[in-house]
């Protein structure tokens, strides 16, 4: 008499297990560790200043009249706010249906497209893209960090930095990370005022620091309840001017003409995402059996002061 097994049997129930595996990353951490302020226009602007240079020349004749001075105004800089969104459509049917690993799926879809959406934030702020006021068929974009780098900028032969946000990086000749680079950039970061405490890196970069020489033995664990913290233990780089927190970015951007790669030198004090519209869910117009709603945020980078950071550019990958 033949067996009967599992092959020739009908009416077997499905073994689906009441969970959704996903390991896409969904850590922002330029956003993490810079602050967040409002915006009230499309053009959000700032003013930025600087003290005169220190002199040994300021010497006075006693009983002497008063010296006139020349009084030097703040600088007025602005960035542009970036809308992105996301969209979902969800039928009826789908909605209402028992389903494996969520109960609702526009719930289950809407926290997927945040994360999705907090993605192309961290992208769009760690490019080298630079500020367009857009028009009635183009979309504004705001000015990434790259466009905004200048003063204290480490690059490779034939490159050049970036410009207030409106002008982006031009790539030169990739060459392999050094800690002289590193060293160089903290230096030129510290001269100009800034205190730069995070250095933030692609996951190939990271790899190259960890042989550096001045790479601390000890991790240390930042209190999750601080805005300028990472979470997680970073390496610690230990600079002559301060130490720097190493921290891997999945979103850094390679060029896209020659794949180089950037380190950034952060004081993320000097930097925040303003929010002229946090993030919203908007219900669409229904049209039919389903159900389309909007996630939507519009905002910018305000990079307050551009000397208080560095960028290490043309990294070979």
């Amino acid at each position: 008499m033949a067996t009967y097994q599992t092959y020739q049997s009908v009416g077997n129930r499905e073994d689906l297990t009441d969970m959704i595996y996903d390991i896409s990353p969904t850590e922002t951490p330029f956003m993490s560790s810079i602050g967040k302020t409002k915006a009230t226009a499309v053009l959000h602007e700032w003013q930025t200043d600087s003290l005169a240079n220190a002199t040994t020349a300021n010497a006075a004749v006693e009983g002497a009249d008063a010296s006139s001075a020349t009084l030097a105004p703040t600088t007025r800089v602005g960035n542009r706010t970036q809308i992105s969104q996301k969209t979902i459509q969800i039928s009826g049917s789908e909605e209402t249906i028992d389903k494996a690993g969520r109960k609702s799926e526009k719930a289950y879809q809407l926290a997927k497209a945040s994360s999705e959406l907090k993605r192309d934030m961290e992208k769009i702020m760690l490019s080298n893209q630079a500020a367009s006021a857009g028009d009635s068929s183009t979309a504004r974009t705001l000015g990434s960090l790259q466009a905004w780098l200048n003063t204290n900028a480490v690059l490779g032969a034939g490159g050049t930095a970036g410009s207030l946000g409106t002008t982006a990086r031009v790539s030169g000749t990739d060459a392999a990370f050094t800690e002289a680079m590193l060293k160089s950039a903290v230096k030129s970061a510290y001269t100009n005022g800034g205190n730069p405490t995070v250095l933030m890196v692609s996951p190939t970069q990271k790899q190259v620091v960890s042989t550096f020489a001045g790479i601390a033995e000890q991790r240390y664990a930042a209190p999750a309840n601080k805005q300028t913290t990472i979470v997680g233990a970073a390496d610690v780089y230990l600079s002559d001017f301060g130490t720097l927190s190493v921290v891997p970015n999945r979103f850094t951007t390679a060029d896209t003409d020659d794949g180089g790669e950037q380190a950034f030198v952060l004081d993320p004090e000097y930097a925040a995402t303003a929010f002229l519209r946090p993030f919203q869910t908007n219900e669409l117009a229904k049209t039919g059996d389903s159900e389309k709603t909007q996630l939507l945020v519009e905002y910018t980078l305000e990079v307050k002061n551009e000397a208080a950071h560095a960028i290490i550019a043309d990294l070979a990958e």
